[in-house]
């Protein structure tokens, strides 16, 4: 379920005539220095509400504790190493997510 904030953000986009077309990052840049808006808001609002197909949260919990179960890993993997094994799903990471 989708929460309040990124459906306001959906909203903020819409009103401020964000492009669509912008990179992913760039989205990020914008939206971030709205308080309580932070990296990962951002990146489910990439991923769920413009179907960005190329968007991997690494700071995601869910997405850490998938990726040390599917890998047998002693922890919860770091940010770089969540990164770097994302690669290999380039460019579908969000449907891998």
């Amino acid at each position: 379920m989708l929460s309040s904030k990124t459906f306001a953000l959906s909203y903020i986009l819409n009103a401020f005539k964000v492009p669509m077309a912008m990179e992913d990052e760039s989205i990020i840049e914008a939206l971030t220095p709205i308080r309580g808006v932070g990296r990962w808001t951002v990146q489910m609002l990439l991923m769920f509400r413009l179907h960005r197909l190329d968007v991997l949260p690494v700071d995601d919990l869910g997405i850490r504790a998938g990726i040390r179960r599917i890998y047998s890993l002693a922890e919860l993997p770091n940010k770089k190493t969540v990164e770097d094994l994302g690669q290999m799903w380039k460019p579908y990471r969000s449907i891998a997510c």
